[in-house]
């Protein structure tokens, strides 16, 4: 699975307005944070406001602040709103199912199926809250000799 940069864009957001916790941030201030276009990240907010994950304060000193708590807003929820399913293959997708030819027959599917489950379970107990309280990954992360020569990517 790979989530649009519409999706990064509304979670960066939704990180940095979580970070300022009791204040809120202009769409300016927002846009450069988070090195989103303004433009572009206005249509989100727009979006996000109408998901009920943010509020818009109007006004001279206005901006945005969150909802709801970061701890009751789910990167799953976030991430079905704007790419409209986690499965990788739409045979398995709840929401965008698609036939497909081979269902009888296809051994792999499966396999699919159960990455569609848990990558759902991980992103629907995942919350902006429990993500924050977590240090940020590094590049070293990423390459650890583990995962190197596809053993884990």
């Amino acid at each position: 699975m790979k989530i649009s940069k519409k999706t990064d864009y509304a979670l960066r957001a939704l990180f940095a307005i979580a970070e300022i916790k009791e204040n809120s941030i202009s769409i300016r201030e927002l846009s450069e944070s988070t090195d989103v276009p303004r433009r572009f990240l206005e249509n989100i907010m727009l979006e996000m406001n109408k998901a009920g994950w943010v509020r818009s304060i109007p006004g001279r000193y206005g901006g945005y602040t969150l909802a709801k708590g970061s701890d009751e807003i789910t990167l799953g929820e976030v991430i079905r709103f704007f790419e409209g399913m986690i499965a990788m293959i739409s045979c398995v997708s709840v929401s965008s199912y698609e036939s497909c030819s081979q269902e009888k027959k296809c051994h792999f599917r499966r396999i699919f199926l159960n990455i569609r489950n848990l990558t759902a379970q991980i992103l629907d107990r995942t919350t902006i809250a429990s993500c924050l309280a977590q240090t940020p990954i590094t590049k070293e992360d990423v390459y650890k000799e583990e995962f190197i020569g596809g053993l884990g990517i």
